[in-house]
């Protein structure tokens, strides 16, 4: 399945350049040309990556960043950022507010195109095989084995546990977890099903659930996995 790529950019000519070299490396691509659909977009699609403009109508880039870090609680995906300011000043903004790479305009589309490969590459390297605290989660197979013994994990248990694996000593709100992986269903997902299914986990992972060492509780927060 190919990776999906958003392209968050208000000018036609630069949006139709970097959608023709993206699609040539067989990347499936999504468009926005404001920040109030490029937040439609990701929430329908979960893309893989983000090209981000920063200067958007309706919500800025700056905005629309710091929602998908901040509101969302989503650290894990890549956002390039466009911009035409060049001072070192605005490099640095953009990356503190979230942003893996800061590209002034005009760029070139095949710089553009090796961070991309480069990024999905170790990513996909990375998420084949997750290893913590004795546990191994394979993504690929949806297979969770801990000290070699096979856990048996319901989808969303699984998707829950590779989630928190992969983003290891983040605290998550529960209202973040159900963003995240009820994306399409949010709204009808209540707190306590994270509750349930993080208290089903533990049963399975932990050896004494009642003192988790692995998936544990920021009192007042939210839940995090210990690596």
């Amino acid at each position: 399945m190919a990776e999906v790529v958003l392209i968050v950019e208000d000018d036609q000519m630069i949006r139709d350049l970097i959608r023709l070299y993206v699609t040539k490396q067989q990347y499936t691509v999504i468009e926005a040309a404001d920040g109030e659909e490029a937040k439609q977009l990701f929430l329908q699609h979960k893309p893989d990556l983000i090209i981000l403009d920063l200067m958007l109508p309706k919500v800025s880039g700056e905005q629309f960043c710091k929602w998908v870090r901040e509101d969302l609680g989503n650290q894990d995906i890549p956002i390039i950022m466009l911009s035409a300011k060049t001072q070192i000043e605005d490099r640095i903004e953009g990356l503190s507010l979230g942003a893996d790479l800061y590209l002034t305009k005009p760029f070139h589309p095949e710089e553009l195109i090796a961070y991309i490969e480069t990024t999905f590459r170790r990513r996909n390297q990375q998420r084949k095989r997750i290893k913590a605290n004795g546990l191994e989660l394979l993504t690929e197979e949806r297979e969770v084995y801990l000290r070699g013994e096979k856990v048996y994990l319901t989808r969303h248990e699984f998707d829950l546990l590779s989630h928190l694996m992969q983003h290891p000593n983040i605290v998550f709100t529960r209202e973040q977890l159900v963003r995240n992986l009820y994306k399409y269903d949010e709204q009808n997902i209540l707190d306590r099903t994270i509750d349930a299914h993080i208290k089903k986990l533990r049963e399975k992972i932990e050896e004494e659930p009642s003192k988790p060492k692995r998936i544990q509780t920021v009192r007042g927060m939210g839940y995090k996995f210990v690596q």
